[in-house]
């Protein structure tokens, strides 16, 4: 399902809600043209990847903030007589097992390769404008856009604002919280517009979304009550999260960071249910002192 509009009019020009998707566009251009380290190159990382591993937010980093910077080392078992590339870090049992691959394999790069990278609270900020390729950034961009305006609208332009990064670290340290010693770097605004789901659905519920449906072969446009559509949204996040919590990979896996999404809806939520009830004291003088 794509959402691609709601039927709510705003009041104003969303002018935050534009800026952040312009941010996050400009910061995608930006890691299409990162430098990149040769070395790293040689062993098939590009520029998006580069640019994940030095601003992305890592688990691991944020539970371990005095921890060195972490290096690219061969990980696991060799598979046709060839390591895996993956992210090791110093002080880890993996890391010290990439040292010793690249001792006994002296001139075959499998030993740590260094990589810059920047301060971990810097990352908490840089990670949530930051995406892996254009389908993960106009998934997210078309999600902000169709939601973000009547939040902003609701809140206000600085309160959106300042709501809009929190849920991003809300995101952030729900994930870190379920895998504290990933060193997967996770990327992009899911966690923060996930934030704003959470608010719309509290705010909004009535509110109907005109949405693009893919049945098979079928295609169609349907308009879907806000709150159902929400509600299919974070199941679809909820269950995998559950999977990731029954059954952890090692490292943080490679998949998707489904409890950050799930943290910054229900950070959402949370919010839009202080402001619904502030709103419904401010109507309503004797019932608010009375609560």
């Amino acid at each position: 399902m794509i959402p691609l509009k709601d039927n709510l009019p705003t009041a104003r020009f969303p002018i935050v809600t534009v800026v952040l998707i312009a941010i996050n566009v400009a910061v995608m251009i930006w890691q299409w043209t990162y430098p990149t380290d040769p070395a790293l190159g040689r062993i098939g990382l590009g520029e998006i990847d580069q640019s994940s591993l030095s601003y992305g937010a890592m688990p691991y980093r944020i539970t371990e903030p005095t921890s060195e910077d972490c290096a690219i080392g061969a990980v696991g078992e060799p598979s046709g007589g060839q390591y895996d590339p993956g992210v090791v870090c110093p002080g880890t049992p993996e890391f010290d097992r990439a040292v010793e691959i690249g001792r006994q394999n002296p001139g075959s790069g499998l030993g740590p390769i260094p990589v810059e990278q920047a301060a971990w609270f810097i990352t908490l900020l840089t990670s949530m404008f930051m995406h892996g390729g254009i389908l993960h950034i106009a998934g997210n961009m078309l999600f902000l856009w169709v939601f973000g305006n009547n939040i902003e609208d609701s809140m206000g332009r600085l309160r959106f604002l300042l709501f809009y990064l929190a849920a991003g670290l809300v995101a952030v340290y729900s994930q870190a919280a379920l895998d504290p010693e990933s060193t997967v770097p996770m990327i992009g605004a899911s966690g923060a517009v996930a934030g704003v789901l959470g608010a719309y659905a509290l705010l909004h519920p009535h509110s109907r979304v005109l949405t693009l449906i893919f049945i098979v072969f079928f295609v169609t446009l349907v308009e879907i009550p806000a709150l159902i559509l929400l509600a299919i949204w974070f199941v679809l996040q909820f269950v995998p999260a559950l999977g990731q919590v029954a059954a952890p990979e090692p490292g943080g896996g490679e998949g998707i960071a489904y409890f950050a999404h799930v943290g910054g809806f229900i950070f959402g939520l949370a919010v839009g249910l202080l402001m619904a009830r502030f709103a419904r004291g401010r109507s309503d003088p004797d019932r608010a002192l009375a609560a």
